[in-house]
C-alpha cells in the first residue's frame, strides 16, 4: 500500500513532500507529474528540466534492481533551490560501470544525473538500504 505522509511544517506550501511507494510500470510518470507541482507551487518551475529527468532514473533504477521495488521519495525545497532523495531497502550501490561502451544501451542513468543535477551522491545505510539523492539550485 502506498501511503502519503503530509509535511511536518505547518504552512500552507510546505517545504517537503514524501511519498512512500512500491513502484510499477508508470510510477515515474506519476511521480514526475507530482514533483512538478512542487516545483510550482515553491516558484521553482523553472528547475523542472533538470529535476524531471533525474528524479525518474532514480525510481527506475529501483524498479530495475530492488526485489521489492519499495522506496520513499523525499523532495524538499532548500533555500537555493530544491533536493530529492529516493531511500530503498536494497543494499546494492549505483555505480557507472568502468568500462561502458557507446554501443551499450543501459549503464547511463547515472551520468544523465549528474550532467542535469548540481550534485548527488548515495548515503549506504548498512544492510538496511540506501539513499541516493541530488541537488539542483535554482537559477
Amino acid at each position: 500500500m502506498n501511503d502519503y505522509f503530509p509535511s511536518v511544517l505547518a504552512s500552507p506550501r510546505p517545504d517537503q513532500y514524501r511519498m512512500c511507494l512500491t513502484l510499477g510500470e508508470h510510477s515515474a510518470r506519476h511521480i514526475r507529474r507530482i514533483v512538478r507541482s512542487c516545483l510550482g507551487d515553491w516558484d521553482l518551475a523553472g528547475l523542472t528540466d533538470s529535476v524531471e529527468p533525474a528524479v525518474t532514473e532514480l525510481v527506475a533504477n529501483v524498479v530495475r534492481h530492488v526485489p521489492d521495488r519499495r522506496c520513499t521519495v523525499l523532495v524538499l525545497r532548500q533555500t537555493e533551490g530544491v533536493r530529492v532523495e529516493v531511500t530503498d531497502r536494497s543494499p546494492q550501490l549505483p555505480a557507472v560501470p568502468p568500462d561502458l561502451s557507446p554501443e551499450a544501451e543501459g549503464g547511463r542513468g547515472l551520468l544523465l544525473v549528474d550532467a542535469v543535477t548540481d550534485k548527488w551522491s548515495v548515503e549506504p545505510r548498512g544492510a538496511t538500504g540506501k539513499t541516493v539523492w541530488f541537488e539542483c539550485a535554482g537559477r
